[in-house]
């Protein structure tokens, strides 16, 4: 094999799992970045990883069946780790989700602009102030962290088993279930209280509109808590970290 085409096969390897590991990803595979930015990180950031890691292969040795076969693993490789990063990020929006739901917004709906679809007011809110205190916390270098030590632990054109990777999705996608209930646990506590005071009252006051009055005061003690905890959200951030290093395939 030509030695270009040998240097083109490596980087294309490189380029193969940054670009899947970034099409996913949070922040960056948003829908408002520019493509041209996109592209332009993408590969430089395969520049930069093909400069500095070594191959888990010999490129000169490999047939061109092959090398579409390393480039198909490539590409699985770094989207289930952009997944498994993108399920337990998505955490925070479902916490904001249960608590929505205890509020009585379930059926509100808003267009996300990072993503297209509809979502929940308040789990877009919970959302997009994560982001800014993940970002401001230099989050985005742990992806690129994360990026890097996967080209370590397998270098390009070698992958972990495909039972790793799916047991990595799976335990992903419960992480994100416990995360969100832990974050909204408080607001729950204190909608059980409410309750209680709710039938406590329509036990002593019969005449009370209770339907009416509970509505107005979950809203307004949702909103209230939901302002009250937005600084624990800082927390999550190395709580994110965390779960991480436990769950990526790295």
């Amino acid at each position: 094999m030509d030695l270009t085409i040998e240097k083109l096969l490596g980087f294309a390897l490189v380029l193969t799992r940054t670009s899947a590991f970034f099409l996913i990803l949070p922040v960056f595979g948003a829908m408002n970045i520019p493509v041209n930015i996109k592209v332009a990180i993408t590969v430089i950031t395969a520049g930069f990883f093909t400069a500095v890691h070594s191959f888990g292969i010999d490129p000169s040795q490999v047939s061109p069946l092959e090398a579409v076969l390393l480039l198909s693993n490539e590409a699985i490789y770094g989207l289930a780790m952009g997944l498994i990063v993108t399920l337990v990020f998505a955490a925070v929006q479902v916490a904001g989700r249960i608590v929505e739901r205890q509020m009585g917004l379930a059926m509100s709906n808003i267009l996300d602009p990072m993503t297209g679809e509809s979502v929940q007011p308040l789990g877009l809110v919970y959302e997009m102030i994560f982001i800014l205190m993940f970002l401001a916390a230099n989050g985005h270098h742990l992806f690129l962290l994360v990026l890097s030590q996967s080209y370590q632990a397998f270098p390009a054109g070698s992958m972990p088993h495909v039972e790793i990777l799916s047991q990595g999705v799976v335990q992903a996608g419960a992480t994100m279930l416990i995360a969100g209930l832990r974050l909204s646990a408080p607001l729950l506590a204190a909608f059980v209280l409410l309750l209680l005071v709710l039938a406590v009252l329509a036990r002593v006051v019969p005449e009370m509109n209770i339907l009416f009055i509970s509505l107005s005061m979950k809203t307004a003690m949702g909103l209230l808590l939901a302002t009250v905890m937005l600084p624990f959200l800082s927390g999550y951030v190395n709580i994110f970290a965390d779960w991480m290093a436990l769950l990526l395939p790295i």
